[in-house]
């Protein structure tokens, strides 16, 4: 029978009986043929749990007979049907120690000895030998050496793909293929436009092992190929996606807007892992999605019983950080404080701490849980794991006992020692707009007419630093910053550069807008200072007058 016609009719059967049936009907058929027909009986029957049915196939004569054949005639076998069978036999989970897939990777590591196979057969042994024998494969490296001989400009994508991941497994960081992978890196860059979803993903997470960092070219273009490939990525492929867009520091607004369209209609099919991901990268992006964040809102209310405890906290842990409840926040939280009853226990110590803080950040306040979290046994359990009890964690604890202190009076459990307690919050996210802070008090010099009536980077008695403070008198008169004596009003300005705010939005993060609310229960006013109210600002008396009417909105002149 012609090849073409053989094949033609092999792919339009659905089932291992119709291609059995088909096959019984042949007297004579090549080795690719053969091949072929194990492979389409691959594609119908392997799932992601397995063969489907084993009994039916593996016991049937007709597959029996192929493999009769493979096995007693591998030398006689052509490189193509060969390496096809290997594949083949492979996915349908025949035993790697059984004769028959002895003799067909003997004959295949003898024929790549010999130097005689194609390209395209040496990435399928490649993909052969990581399937069966992993990573510590010494042929692979074998493989790598015969590919750096080979002219990589005629190679299609599959070539290009399947030496990234020998190139992964064989040499993690590229010192030893440096060459190769520079190639490789410039051949891909010429054919991004046509790589699909899975070889995308496979790219991207090659180069993000392989560290990458210099090939800026080649991840910005597989950057901006992913977006139209968002509908169709697996949830692992999406995850590869999302790592490499948080290990190169990238960011694509089009990526973003894509997201939002697809996490909504997806939200109920999509894996928690890819799901957690989504939100890892709104977090350290600082993208705050109301689409997504509200989806997944529904998400969590609807399946968190099946998550685990860190995917938990991968939810929740963004809404706190970015500053945001949703529409179904009560429900939310309600689901949330269920979960904690039941799995408390479960949770990770410092993954429990950072759900925890996260809440109080949006004001969401988790007084039954705090007991437990301010006892000696939680506190030796933070202190016995890493990181332990480092600045970061003793800044959490500390804040989440001001918040008990200041917004729940009612609370009567257990305190937090002093010994846990720091001194000043650690924020790394809130450095300070040094040029911003710089032109506020240029502005504020012009006002005031001298340096002593402010002080700035101020240190205070709770735990919060203050950008700049100004100190009033009963009748509203400016006093010199170190005056201590007769002072009545204190002023908090927070100088907010774009570092405190959601990316291309004007919503405070989480940090930001838990310390305005302490500061104000402490007896501060509070007066903030946007990035956006003054950015055009030209001039030091423009900024002067709106210094004026923001901090002292009710004064027609000042008297120090």
């Amino acid at each position: 029978m012609d090849e073409q016609l053989f094949f033609k009719k092999l792919n339009s059967l659905c089932t291992s009986k119709e291609i059995f049936d088909f096959l019984s009907c042949l007297e004579v058929m090549s080795d690719t043929m053969a091949s072929g027909a194990l492979q389409r009986i691959s594609e119908v029957e392997v799932d992601d749990n397995g063969l489907k049915n084993p009994e039916e196939v593996l016991e049937n004569e007709v597959f029996r007979a192929l493999c009769l054949q493979f096995e007693f005639e591998s030398s006689k076998l052509s490189d193509t049907g060969l390496l096809n069978a290997l594949q083949a036999l492979i996915k349908l989970r025949i035993d790697p120690r059984s004769t028959l897939m002895a003799s067909l990777l003997s004959e295949g590591e003898e024929r790549l000895r010999k130097g005689q196979l194609s390209v395209k057969n040496l990435c399928g042994l490649g993909e052969s030998l990581l399937e069966l024998e992993g990573p510590s494969c010494a042929t692979l490296k074998q493989i790598v050496n015969h590919m750096q001989e080979e002219d990589m400009e005629k190679w299609g994508a599959r070539e290009v793909v399947m030496v990234y991941k020998m190139l992964q497994v064989t040499g993690r960081q590229g010192e030893q293929n440096r060459d190769l992978l520079k190639r490789l890196n410039n051949v891909t860059l010429t054919i991004v436009s046509q790589l699909s979803p899975k070889f995308t993903s496979i790219i991207l997470n090659s180069l993000v092992v392989l560290h990458q960092t210099q090939a800026v070219a080649l991840v910005t273009a597989l950057c901006k190929h992913s977006v139209k490939h968002i509908p169709y990525f697996t949830g692992d492929e999406l995850v590869n996606v999302l790592e490499a867009f948080l290990f190169f520091g990238h960011h694509e607004q089009i990526f973003t807007e894509a997201l939002e369209t697809h996490v909504p209609k997806s939200i109920f099919n999509m894996h928690p892992r890819t799901v957690s991901k989504v939100m890892q990268y709104c977090c350290r992006k600082m993208i705050l999605s109301k689409p997504i964040f509200d989806a997944v809102a529904e998400g969590f209310i609807s399946d968190a019983d099946r998550f685990t405890t860190d995917q938990i906290a991968e939810y929740i842990i963004p809404f706190g950080t970015l500053n945001y409840l949703p529409p179904s926040a009560s429900s939310l939280f309600r689901k949330l404080e269920t979960i904690l009853y039941t799995r408390f226990s479960h949770f990770r110590p410092h993954t429990l701490l950072n759900l925890l803080h996260s809440c109080v950040l949006i004001q969401r306040y988790p007084v039954n849980f705090l007991p437990k979290v301010f006892s000696p046994y939680f506190l030796q359990q933070l202190q016995a794991q890493p990181p332990g009890l480092d600045r970061i964690v003793t800044s959490q604890l500390t804040q989440l006992f001001l918040t008990v202190i200041l917004e729940c009076p009612f609370y009567e459990g257990p305190k937090l020692l002093p010994k846990y307690q720091v001194k000043e919050f650690m924020m790394p996210r809130n450095s300070l707009d040094v040029h911003l802070l710089k032109r506020v008090k240029t502005g504020l010099l012009y006002l005031l007419k001298k340096r002593i009536y402010f002080a700035s980077e101020i240190s205070t008695p709770y735990f919060y630093r203050v950008d700049i403070e100004i100190k009033l008198d009963e009748e509203g008169f400016v006093l010199p910053a170190a005056q201590r004596e007769e002072v009545h009003r204190r002023i908090a300005v927070c100088v907010d550069g774009q570092n405190r705010f959601c990316i291309n939005s004007h919503n405070l993060l989480g940090e930001e807008a838990i310390k305005r609310r302490h500061l104000q229960l402490l007896g501060y006013q509070v007066v903030q200072i946007p990035f956006f109210e003054v950015e055009s600002l030209q001039n030091c008396k423009k900024m002067a007058k709106y210094l004026h009417k923001k901090i002292f909105p009710h004064t027609y002149g000042l008297r120090c």
